[in-house]
């Protein structure tokens, strides 16, 4: 598997303890209706995914969605693969009860059961992959699925022309800090996404997913750099 800088920056972030602790405090203030995300994943995925299903969470680390997915649908399974281990017992944590229904799997896609899956979710972490890894990761979770799964992925996604760029990530950095956030971390992470992560339009991404061989593939979020989408195996 390749990784290039922005995932290996990444992994080491979240492999810092210090930044694993406060983790949690992190997504609510970025991201825009980062509850209400959850809240409409799960809707999402119940228009097909049965009442027992088993689901695939990639990038699973801190549990903030496998805790909130499994304290709406009592019957789901859960498989969550992310690559830090620190991230991973964090989760742990969070799932507290839940850690029954969930098994947690350090690594990448490849590293992810064959399955097959009636579900899937990658939240917030797809921005971390470079076009090609971004492509083909999408390909093994549909690979993973059922015909007709749902799939589920939400990460920073917005106009990449120049100007456009600059003011998005401006709001950005301003929503976090009416969200909360101390202004210089919101800044630096603002300075960060800029560098570091591999940004596509919105455009782009719905495209890959369908390269990926998902069909049907709708937006249904939209905040600020933020964008979701539903799609199916």
């Amino acid at each position: 598997m390749h990784h290039d800088a922005a995932a290996n920056g990444m992994l080491a972030h979240f492999s810092d303890p210090e930044a694993v602790r406060r983790y949690a405090d992190g997504p609510p203030r970025f991201v825009p209706g980062f509850a209400d995300l959850h809240r409409m994943t799960r809707i999402l995925l119940t228009e097909q995914a049965a009442p027992d299903a088993r689901v695939l969470v990639l990038g699973a680390g801190g549990g903030l969605e496998l805790k909130a997915l499994a304290e709406a649908e009592l019957r789901w399974r859960f498989v969550g693969v992310d690559p830090a281990s620190e991230m991973l017992k964090l989760a742990e944590q969070t799932l507290g009860p839940f850690n029954a229904r969930v098994q947690l799997q350090q690594g990448y896609i490849d590293d992810a059961p064959d399955g097959p899956f009636d579900a899937a979710t990658c939240l917030l972490t797809l921005h971390f992959l470079d076009v090609d890894e971004r492509r083909r990761t999408a390909r093994e979770i549909h690979r993973r699925l059922r015909p007709g799964a749902p799939f589920v992925a939400a990460h920073s996604s917005f106009p990449q022309q120049d100007s456009q760029r600059a003011r998005w990530l401006s709001r950005y950095a301003a929503y976090a800090i009416a969200s909360g956030a101390d202004p210089n971390q919101a800044n630096t992470a603002r300075a960060a996404v800029e560098a570091r992560l591999n940004l596509l339009s919105p455009e782009q991404d719905a495209q890959i997913l369908r390269e990926a061989g998902f069909r049907d593939v709708e937006l249904f979020y939209a905040a600020f750099t933020w964008r979701g989408w539903i799609a199916y195996a």
